[in-house]
């Protein structure tokens, strides 16, 4: 099966403090960041979208996986905030990337779960041998409105990785995936509407801890392993707490858990949430260590992969650009100043 070659991350500079939300609207800061775990999160300045986002998380991957852009036979990129809604994502990223014009390009929408829904077409591609390499974005400027639950925790990020088949150049295995899907509308933004709408509490048992849940139950009885065969998991983090209750149901520890929390400091990147905690893992991980992970979408359903990493990761890490190092480089804005460059006014 293809594997990992490849993989770059973005984080926004500017940071919104959890605390100056919750002031803003008169509530208990200390209230709201101990029920969601998050703290703060990334914004987007005024001029970035999925777009700049996806380009700039692109170009990591590429300089990792050392392959030239036009080598690339096809561009994923799994968002819920599109610049456009006529006029792909993916050729734009793939203009600036310089991968040519023989490419598969198409952008993908499954809320959260887009980008590792197009993993998994990817590596079909690639087993099948159509093509020799895909580059796979996941990346949001997550919308929240204003007073809304969701505007603690979306934030913007992007994560890409580039896929391939060549044994001397992968490194982390794709072992296993599946998926299990539902119709569960937890979670919904129609068309022409600036935000999403969502069922609240109905998004916690009857959708994600469901769906992740019961992928994950799946994924280890698929594979015949149990949780302490692996060396990390990574979940998909709509807040801090969600993946922590995940883990626990399925039997990880929090050590296992720990390393792939970017939430806590950037919050929801919707579709690039559970990716960008991959990374994380993947800029630590020593090689042969095994991570478990599911991502989740609502609507709903989830994408499971086992990863395993091989001895080509610390070799390719030199020409990365560390999550750590993302998170830690910021900017703290007003709340009146993420309004404005979020164009809320």
């Amino acid at each position: 099966m293809a594997g990992i070659t490849g993989y770059g991350t973005y984080i926004p500079k500017y940071r919104l403090k959890i605390e100056d939300i919750a002031q803003v609207w008169k509530k208990d800061p200390k209230e709201i960041i101990g029920g969601l775990k998050v703290y703060e999160k990334a914004v987007p300045s005024f001029d970035e979208d999925v777009v700049t986002i996806g380009v700039d998380a692109g170009r990591l991957a590429l300089s990792m996986a050392k392959i030239l852009p036009t080598d690339i036979g096809s561009i994923f990129v799994g968002s819920e905030s599109h610049p456009y809604a006529v006029n792909p994502s993916s050729t734009i990223i793939g203009e600036y990337l310089g991968a040519g014009n023989n490419y598969l390009a198409a952008d993908l929408e499954f809320a959260c779960k887009a980008a590792t829904a197009g993993i998994q077409v990817t590596v079909g591609l690639i087993d099948s041998k159509k093509i020799n390499y895909g580059l796979v974005i996941g990346a949001d400027t997550a919308q929240g409105k204003p007073h809304d639950i969701l505007e603690y925790t979306a934030c913007a990020a992007g994560a890409a990785f580039i896929l391939g088949s060549r044994k001397k150049e992968i490194i982390a295995d794709i072992l296993e995936m599946s998926s299990y899907s539902s119709d569960t509308p937890d979670f919904w933004r129609r068309d022409g509407q600036r935000y999403p709408s969502h069922f609240g509490r109905f998004t916690g048992e009857p959708a994600y801890f469901a769906h992740v849940i019961t992928e994950g139950k799946k994924l280890l009885d698929k594979t015949k392993l149990k949780p302490k065969d692996f060396d990390y998991c990574v979940f998909h983090m709509p807040n801090g707490k969600f993946p922590r209750e995940a883990a626990k149901k399925l039997g990880f520890t929090d050590l296992q858990l720990s390393a792939s929390l970017t939430v806590d400091n950037i919050g929801n990147p919707y579709s690039a949430a559970s990716l960008v905690g991959l990374s994380a893992v993947l800029d630590i991980a020593k090689p042969n260590k095994k991570i478990f992970f599911v991502s989740y979408g609502s609507g709903a359903g989830s994408d499971g992969f086992i990863f395993k990493t091989t001895q080509e990761l610390i070799k390719a890490r030199k020409n990365s650009v560390p999550v750590k190092k993302l998170i830690d480089d910021k900017m703290y804005i007003s709340y009146t100043d993420y309004l404005k460059q979020t164009h809320a006014i």
